[in-house]
Formats: structure tokens, sequence, C-alpha cells
């Protein structure tokens, strides 16, 4: 009898002892003995700490309303495994999926795999069943190491560097951006989105003669009252604010910009404007409701916290949080930049997470140095949190719900949320 979407997810997670382990070799024999070919005509990469998921969505945009066909790979999901693989923005379906991991069984035999490994092996199978004229996959984890890097992508970009998983990928900017420039390959184009980038990054471009790309340089971005112009020697455009709101998403919208620039392609300047207008991503800054205002973020390291604690101070208005993590995340650091902006904290647990999992009662503890008791109330799950917190607040205030995809996901099923409700 053949499995299911679920059964086959289930089974991923047996099939290797550890849920993460980093390396090629595996995954690189298992995608030769599937003759795995090239996803799309033309390939971005898109790495680095935040920011990933929302290039994706714009260079997705932009590239289809250029009558591109696209594909994306992306990761995590929030609601349903099928998010990770879109072609021409709609979601794979299960029966696709499935196939695509028998597939892989077949093929692998006696090579452990792990869930992420399964993922990314399925979706370059579907992607390049798909004839696609432009490939975007997002790395998992770091990039040198990653499954994603068996592929050799026309251009890469790396969004933002900052201290996130250091127990995979080092305990400094300079070697977790040495990591993800893994993914850059010589005399190709590899787009920096940050102003100041690890010098890492721009050693390893340097070293194997990848043509860096640099924001703030190499292209500009000037924000003025009605919008914002993009521009490189000979090329500008004059560009919409991005419906998605954090500060950051200009950055990733112009870096979106960069790296369809970089492809012998000929996009036209209607295309990019309609992509800024219309990329949309769920959960973030997502709002699910109103009175009192609900916010999901998917905010779930010190970096993103900041730009988070950026738009609540430009956007200011009573808050309570609804919070909950990982416990191999630094949160302190997480939280620490928001204290200024939140009142009371609603803190709940993941139970859903496996051993990185973290009841509300651990997180209350580790927040006890920086959090009055006063101010920390304890949920066993986010939509008790959620529940209570929209109970305390007044019609005009906001609740802000962050710190992990788990915790949006419990949120988006408990305000009875679809995952294209955007």
């Amino acid at each position: 009898m053949k499995r299911t979407l679920e059964q086959w997810l289930h089974y991923q997670l047996q099939t290797h002892p550890q849920p993460i382990a980093m390396g090629l070799e595996r995954v690189g024999e298992v995608a030769q003995r599937l003759r795995l070919g090239r996803p799309g005509r033309h390939v971005i990469t898109i790495g680095g700490t935040n920011g990933k998921g929302s290039t994706v969505a714009f260079i997705e945009a932009m590239a289809r309303a250029g009558g591109l066909r696209v594909g994306a790979f992306t990761s995590p999901h929030l609601l349903r495994y099928n998010e990770r693989v879109r072609i021409d923005g709609e979601q794979i379906d299960d029966a696709t999926l499935v196939a695509a991991f028998e597939r892989i069984e077949s093929a692998r035999r006696d090579i452990p795999l792990t869930y992420f490994e399964f993922g990314t092996l399925a979706a370059l199978l579907i992607c390049e069943q798909s004839r696609l004229d432009l490939a975007l996959l997002e790395v998992g984890l770091g990039g040198k190491l990653d499954a994603v890097n068996i592929i050799d992508a026309d251009v890469a970009v790396i969004t933002t560097v900052d201290l996130d998983h250091q127990e995979y990928l080092g305990g400094d900017r300079e070697a977790i951006g040495a990591d993800k420039a893994g993914i850059f390959r010589a005399g190709k184009p590899c787009v920096l989105a940050e102003k100041d980038p690890p010098s890492s990054v721009l050693r390893h471009a340097y070293a194997i003669g990848a043509f860096a790309i640099r924001a703030h340089s190499d292209y500009l971005i000037d924000v003025h009252e009605h919008g914002w112009t993009w521009r490189e020697p000979g090329f500008e455009v004059e560009l919409p604010m991005p419906c998605l709101p954090a500060p950051a998403q200009i950055s990733n919208a112009a870096a979106a910009i960069a790296a369809l620039r970089a492809l012998p392609l000929e996009l036209p300047k209607r295309a990019l404007i309609a992509g800024v207008r219309e990329a949309r991503l769920a959960g973030r800054l997502q709002v699910i409701g109103q009175a009192p205002e609900i916010v999901v973020d998917v905010a779930h390291n010190p970096q993103a916290a900041a730009q988070l604690a950026e738009w609540l101070r430009a956007q200011p208005k009573p808050t309570r949080a609804v919070f909950s993590a990982l416990k191999d995340k630094d949160i302190e650091g997480i939280v620490d930049p928001l204290l200024p902006f939140v009142g009371d904290w609603h803190l709940a647990g993941i139970s859903d997470a496996g051993p990185r999992g973290m009841t509300a009662a651990a997180l209350s503890e580790r927040l006890a140095p920086v959090l009055a008791p006063e101010r920390r109330s304890v949920h066993a799950t986010v939509a008790e949190a959620l529940m209570a917190a929209r109970a305390d607040s007044a019609a005009d205030e906001r609740v802000l719900v962050f710190g992990s995809f788990h915790t949006v996901a419990d949120a988006l099923k408990a305000a009875g949320s679809e995952h294209d409700r955007l």
C-alpha cells in the first residue's frame, strides 16, 4: 500500500539518526543515482541569516510578472509541507511530492537521508520535471554543506549574516559568513545585500573568482517620500514601497532586482515594479486580526528581533507579546531589543519540535533575569497565550506573536487563519 504524504514525512524522520547532518556526500550520491539534472534553465540560490524567504518571494513575483515560468523551494513551512515547493505560484500537490519521495527512496537504498535532504531532492526533481525558466532555491542551514549546494547556481544571493545556529556554523559573523559564502561559484555573480558583510564573505568571493555585486556600492538604493529608486550605472527604476512592511524589505527587494539583473534576461521595468508591489509572504508582520490588532512574525534570532523592534518603534501602539522559542536559540538576545516596546509577555511552550522544544515554565525561567514577574505569564500553548493576550487587550491595542515558525503556525491555526490569507 502506498504511503500518504504524512506517512512519508513521519518515515523520513526515522531514516537518519540525527535531525541535522551537514555534508554533501550522501545527498550528492543519491542525486547522481537519480540522474538529477538542472532544476531550471536559470538557477538562483538564496542564503543568509534572515530575509531569505522574502527575497525569494520578491524574485518570484518579479520574474512571473515578466512572463517567466518560476519554481521556488523554501523552508520551513508554516501550515502545510506543500508550501515548500511552488511552481508558478502554486503549492505542489500531495501526489507529486509522494511520487518524488518514492523515486528518492528507490535510489537511496542504504544511504541515510535527513528530512531536509529528502525534501531538497524532491524539490529538485519536481523543478526539473516542470521545465522552468527560473528555479529559486533557498538554502536551509549555512551554505557550504547544505543540501541545496549540490546545485551549481547561476547567481548566489546572501541576504544578511548574523548569529544563529552557531553550533553548526561557528561562533561569530566571520565564521558564519565563510560558511554561507560556500554557495558562491567561480566566475558567477554573487549578490551581497548587506552594506557591511563580513570580510570572510568578500575574501571567499575574491579567492574563487566570483563576481561580487554589493548593495550600496555596485547598486544603490534611494528612499524618498513616495517610494524608492534602484539604480546601477546605465539603469534605474522607480519603485513603490513593498507590501511586506518590515524595514528590511526594501533591502530584500533590492537584492532580488540585483539577482535578476545579473542573469542574461530581459525583464521590463514594469515587471520589477509589479513584483515589489505584489510579493506576499505569510508570517512576516502578517496581520491576522483586528480589535485588538494581532500581528504574527517568524523572528527567531537577535537580528530579526532588532528589525521587529525597529518596526514597533515606527508603529507605536500599546503592545503585548505572545512569545515562544526553541531552546537552542539565543532567547535573551531575541527578547532584549523588544523590551522597550512591549508591555506584558504571554509565554508559551512549543511541544511539536522534538528535543528542541521548550515548556513555558522553562522559558519563563530563562527570561527571569530580564522580565519582572508581573510582566510575564505562563501558558501551556500558543493558543492559550493568544487567547489570554486578546482578553487583556483593548480594541485599539496590539498583540504581537513571534519567536519561531512553530509559534506563528500555532497562532495561525488558533486564529482560524488560512495560509493564503494575506
